[in-house]
């Protein structure tokens, strides 16, 4: 992102795609929060037992499923998806354990942690490929 984003700077036409790959971040955290937020509604409201939360549920994926689908613009498919669910699922676990009195487990620890690496594995470049198909309108 450095390089674009400097490049952007010197050439003003490179500068819509700094910034579109950017705000393909954002809406990716965008969608990440609003999904921990949906699956954290789905424990609240009970089996759908109380109403303020079962109404939460629906809302919350929707507007995190349009962020996705406005984050894979610009964003590689399986970069998007690992991240997204990956780090949903670390938060969902650290709110069922903080919030929800769930039970810490070596086995849950070491659990998130392969996500963890899982994600960070997905999101390396690949070697030998000489520009990711970020950044490209398809």
């Amino acid at each position: 992102m450095q390089f674009r984003c400097e490049a952007a700077k010197r050439h003003r036409a490179l500068s819509r795609n700094c910034l579109g790959w950017s705000m393909s971040w954002i809406y990716l955290g965008a969608a990440i929060l609003l999904e921990v937020a949906g699956i954290t509604s789905m424990k609240l409201s009970r089996g759908f037992s109380e109403p303020l939360p079962s109404i939460a549920v629906p809302v919350f994926y929707v507007f995190s499923a349009l962020a996705v689908i406005l984050a894979l613009k610009k964003l590689d498919l399986s970069t998007t998806y690992a991240i997204w669910s990956g780090v949903g699922t670390a938060l969902a676990a650290m709110i069922g354990v903080a919030y929800f009195r769930e039970p810490l487990t070596m086995l849950k620890i070491v659990s998130v942690a392969l996500v963890i690496i899982g994600v960070i594995g997905l999101s390396l470049p690949t070697p030998g490929r000489e520009q990711s198909s970020m950044g490209q309108d398809h």
